[in-house]
């Protein structure tokens, strides 16, 4: 049965008792400073202890019961494991990338006071710093064999207990209380350790696959006086110095796009996006994104730069393009991706033809068939949409571009050159869950301003997530904005795809609903 997190344990009471004991005898439980010559790490890289049937690899093998006194390191690590028992205790120190080392504390090695002040002074969860040499225990542990000790930081909140999930695996959280805590997260769980370190590496991927093409990084306006480059409601918020409301922004494409009639030919941006909606399994109001724009390039190029981020990050992280989920299956993301048209597909789930030209009527009429919900304000190439992702998209479990989306839903996107009333704009869907977007970027300053005076009409109407028009950046465009492609792609979602978690776990402090406080 799962122990709930209790921070009004006696334990608390308890602890703060012994950090004023320690205060008062003259003891800073929290040193500023103690010297580190190893790491857990390193020490369990250079020494291991050979086993009976078992391989052993480093620079020095040990044989149970062996010390090493010459060999002295000076380390520190959090107590996840302490047993005292009459002249000597045993430790188990973690270090922050979960490594974990035994420490032994001798009545022979540390003397009868520091040994007492150990078993009196110490909890699990407390930071120790011992000085010691290298051994292994009688049983066969790869040890440190302490000196002399030091606490390093007095932990007056008790770790969580553990409990046995479902499953039958030792669990110190359950999944609310970990997304909650996440702090607590990584100090008990490698899983939680190992995202944090996937993600850190999928974005040093990332910036290779960009630099390796000539992109340049840039850094846009958070704040923003007009809310667009997406179809989403905006966070609102107020400047008082100015007396100004603001917007966070939703996207970074305006911007972007200014800094590419400004002559940054590549360019791209990785930073925080805001949108106010509901938190789910794909969705986050606060959140990461990455965008790109080329110049002289189309959608097509814009394809091929998303596939190969993806796979790029794969082969970066994993050695290869076939990726294992959360839920142990294997997923490839190699080779070329499926394509698939927009109306095309939505005519076959329907059982009719359905077009651009459909009228909106019909369209709510197919939605109503399907059990499809509509939005009073919703023009017909959203409705198409949202039927489409309804009945197709959400079963797309192979990586598929979907191509050519009605204009009257894509005011910032070129129309198709040979397709009427479409644009070249493609969404890209892995395991039923669309990831990113690309466009070929509509240049025509005209017909920009066309479109979003459109978009502030529909949002008038009562649309919240229509678009404003930004002179700024239509005066932007009137200065010449170069043929260009350009791609969005949400950073937690692409770590979804690598990954099979959910985004609350590919997010490290994701938003929560709030709970009730007494």
């Amino acid at each position: 049965m799962q122990q709930n997190y209790d921070d009004t344990s006696d334990q608390l009471a308890v602890r703060k008792e012994k950090r004023a004991r320690l205060l008062a005898a003259g003891r800073d439980p929290y040193p500023p400073h103690l010297e580190i010559t190893h790491t857990i790490a390193d020490v369990r890289a250079k020494y291991a202890v050979e086993r009976e049937g078992e391989k052993v690899s480093a620079d020095v093998v040990l044989q149970p019961g062996d010390e090493l006194t010459e060999e002295r390191v000076e380390l520190a690590g959090r107590v996840m494991l302490f047993r005292p028992s009459g002249k000597i205790a045993f430790s188990q120190l973690q270090a922050g990338d979960g490594e974990r080392i035994q420490v032994i504390f001798s009545l022979a090695n540390v003397g009868k006071e520091a040994l007492d002040a150990l078993k009196a002074d110490v909890d699990l969860g407390d930071f120790v710093w011992v000085d010691g040499y290298v051994g292994a225990s009688k049983r066969g542990e790869l040890s440190i064999f302490a000196t002399s000790w030091q606490l390093a930081s007095k932990a007056i909140r008790p770790l969580p207990k553990m409990f046995t999930a479902e499953d039958g695996t030792e669990m110190a959280l359950g999944e609310e209380t970990r997304v909650r805590n996440r702090h607590l997260d990584l100090i008990t769980r490698d899983a939680a350790r190992r995202i944090v370190r996937l993600r850190a590496g999928m974005m040093k991927s990332i910036r290779k696959t960009f630099d390796d093409r000539g992109y340049i990084e840039v850094e846009t306006p958070i704040l923003q006086p007009l809310h667009g480059g997406a179809a989403a409601r905006p966070f609102e918020t107020h400047i008082n110095a100015y007396d100004q409301d603001l917007y966070l922004r939703i996207a970074t494409e305006l911007y972007l796009k200014k800094a590419v009639v400004g002559g940054i030919e590549r360019v791209f941006e990785i930073g925080k996006n805001f949108r106010n909606e509901g938190a789910d399994s794909t969705h986050s109001p606060e959140f990461s994104a990455m965008e790109a724009y080329q110049s002289f390039a189309t959608y097509e190029e814009m394809a091929v730069l998303t596939r190969d981020l993806i796979q790029n990050a794969a082969r970066d992280l994993f050695g290869t393009t076939t990726v294992t989920l959360a839920d142990g299956t294997e997923y490839d993301l190699g080779g070329e991706w499926a394509r698939l048209d927009l109306y095309t597909s939505l005519s076959e789930a329907v059982g009719e033809e359905v077009t651009v030209e459909t009228p909106r009527e019909h369209l709510v009429e197919i939605a109503d068939k399907f059990d499809i919900a509509v939005k009073e304000y919703a023009v017909a190439g959203k409705i198409a949409e949202d039927i489409w992702e309804e009945l197709v998209g959400s079963k797309l479990w192979e990586p598929t571009f979907v191509f050519d989306f009605p204009e009257d839903t894509s005011p910032l996107t070129r129309n198709h050159r040979s397709k009427p009333g479409l644009t070249e704009k493609w969404d890209l869907y892995v395991r039923g869950v669309e990831i990113a977007t690309a466009y070929t970027e509509l240049a025509d300053p005209v017909i920009q301003r066309e479109r979003l005076t459109q978009q502030s009409l529909e949002a008038a109407a009562g649309d919240p997530e229509a678009m404003q028009l930004d002179e700024s950046f239509i005066e932007a465009m009137e200065q010449g904005f170069p043929p260009s492609g350009g791609m969005g792609m949400g950073i937690d979602r692409m770590l979804m795809v690598l990954t099979g978690l959910g985004i609350r776990e590919t997010i490290l402090f994701p938003f929560v609903k709030p709970t009730a406080r007494a």
